[in-house]
């Protein structure tokens, strides 16, 4: 890893769709082992920033370096093999397809059933509820055990750094209490977490390190809880402005 600590870094980001623009130089750091929350307002870029990251959005400008490589432009696959992994906002599983099954359609860029299916019992051990219902369809899964797959199947490629949109969309507080236990545990072994989340509070008490974005640029970047109770977060949410690129 690199030296500071710096496991993902974006510099001068551009990005957009069509001739609307909604990247406008962003610059990130992340430091590794730790969880990482990425906050801000509806259309701030927070997702935009995760697809341009992971390679499904070209960069119109700037640098993006993984571990102090330069990954910018390079393909979803590639970076899977450089240990980045995502896991999508909402659901993003083969419904009609079993727990199991899923698993190993997510371990096919490992290009080997035999590994893919010894990193499959890793991820039972971690998680044993999947275990318990591998012949099951995943459509029946609980919300919070739907998520539970999705990310034991990113977990199958051994990611160093592990980005997450929006885990608690659509779950109970129940559930989103027991997702947030998984990404800390998972922090705890030595995986970077990078997560986007509307739950602000909630993400952040769980948080080390926080990103605020408004209107595709950083707009504060600190340890969490000192961006939780920052004066200027309520206002954000509330639609009024931050001082850019303060660092708390």
């Amino acid at each position: 890893m690199a030296d500071n600590g710096i496991i993902l870094e974006t510099e001068g980001l551009v990005a957009g769709y069509g001739a609307t623009t909604i990247l406008h130089g962003t610059s990130i750091s992340v430091r590794e082992r730790r969880i990482t929350t990425i906050i801000g307002p509806n259309g701030a870029g927070k997702s935009t920033l995760f697809r341009t990251v992971f390679g499904l959005l070209p960069a119109r400008q700037g640098r993006i370096t993984l571990d102090r490589e330069d990954v910018t432009g390079t393909a979803p696959r590639g970076l899977l093999r450089r240990g980045l992994a995502y896991v999508p906002q909402g659901r993003n599983l083969f419904g009609e397809l079993s727990v199991a099954e899923n698993l190993e359609l997510g371990g096919v860029s490992l290009g080997s059933i035999t590994l893919t299916r010894k990193r499959m019992e890793a991820v039972y051990e971690r998680f044993p509820i999947l275990a318990r219902r591998a012949d099951a369809q995943a459509s029946t899964l609980s919300g919070g055990e739907q998520k539970m797959l999705e990310v034991g199947r990113a977990l199958l490629l051994e990611p160093k750094l592990l980005m997450i949109d929006e885990p608690s969309i659509g779950l109970s507080p129940k559930l989103v209490g027991e997702v947030f236990a998984l990404l800390t545990g998972l922090r705890d072994t030595g995986v970077t977490v990078l997560m986007v989340e509307q739950n602000a509070r909630a993400a952040l008490a769980i948080s080390d390190d926080a990103l605020v974005l408004q209107q595709g640029r950083l707009a504060l970047a600190g340890k969490a809880n000192e961006i939780l109770s920052h004066p200027d977060i309520g206002g954000l949410f509330l639609g009024s402005g931050l001082k850019q690129n303060h660092n708390v």
